[in-house]
């Protein structure tokens, strides 16, 4: 069985030490970027190798990029098969901020033409409560120190730049959805980028609100009708998804993918992009 969206605790423990799986650790603190490396060192699920945020899932930011920009593909591509991803690798992806990381791995990779990505349903904390075995330090042992050759199948219709997003919100049949929390999106406050507000024309969909109180995705159904609630009979095609920096909006990406939406985009530059020009407008306010 193939795992393309979420996996449990089960499946995935059931899934350890096969070499046809690579499971990725993406814990990450954005306030203290060396953090989720000395969080992986001290623990992590077995056989997992550490997928960093910055240097891995991220490009170099440039003057005119935002805050991750995307990495090269050929690029990620090496990284991923260091890490252990090949061409038919199963890759699963976990964190402990809510998916919000894995998510952005789970992007990357289906970004590639890898749809044989999964991220863990309720992260590091799941897998603890569940009993999870745990190691500590560098990994070891054959199925994790192998290095695979993965070759990239880009899928260049997944991801807009900010000329075409600009050119997109002409279109009344195109919303943006932005993933920040509400107060972030109105604007009230701002603590990453030196401008608050959003894009005009945006919606907000925290992607909080993909999930349950006890921090795991909620069921399809539910994810399907809050969803067309907020899509308001836009097509899911039509979706363009942004956040601060295009990493929680592939989190809305998953959840939209759960729900049987698929086909929406990511703008990758998201807001801290949008800002770099200061002629580009900006909306506060809900």
């Amino acid at each position: 069985m193939d795992f393309t969206t979420t996996i449990d605790v089960p499946s995935l423990e059931a899934l350890i030490g096969n070499p046809a799986v690579a499971v990725l650790d993406c814990r990450f603190d954005l306030a203290a970027p060396d953090a989720g490396k000395q969080t992986y060192l001290r623990e992590h699920i077995p056989t997992a190798r550490y997928a960093d945020l910055n240097r891995d899932l991220s490009a170099p930011v440039s003057a005119g990029s935002g805050r991750h920009p995307l990495p090269a593909p050929d690029r990620l591509a090496g990284r991923l098969g260091e890490l252990g991803v090949g061409d038919t690798t199963q890759v699963i992806a976990y964190d402990e901020a809510n998916g919000a990381f894995a998510a952005r791995a789970w992007w990357l990779l289906r970004w590639l033409g890898q749809p044989k990505v999964a991220v863990l349903d309720g992260g590091f904390q799941a897998w603890v409560g569940g009993g999870g075995a745990l190691e500590s330090g560098e990994p070891s042992g054959p199925p994790v120190l192998r290095s695979e050759r993965f070759t990239p199948r880009v899928r260049h219709d997944a991801v807009l730049t900010t000329a075409e997003l600009i050119e997109a919100l002409q279109d009344p049949q195109r919303l943006l959805v932005d993933a920040r929390a509400a107060e972030r999106f109105a604007g009230a406050v701002e603590p990453l980028d030196p401008v608050a507000g959003h894009v005009p024309g945006a919606v907000n969909h925290p992607f909080s609100a993909n999930l349950g109180a006890d921090g795991h995705f909620l069921p399809p159904a539910e994810l399907k009708r809050r969803w067309q609630e907020r899509l308001a009979g836009i097509a899911p095609c039509n979706v363009i998804a942004m956040c601060g920096s295009g990493v929680t909006a592939c989190h809305n990406l998953l959840a939209l993918e759960l729900a049987g939406l698929s086909g929406a985009r990511l703008y990758a530059g998201s807001w801290s992009e949008w800002i770099r020009d200061p002629k580009r407008p900006v909306a506060r306010g809900s």
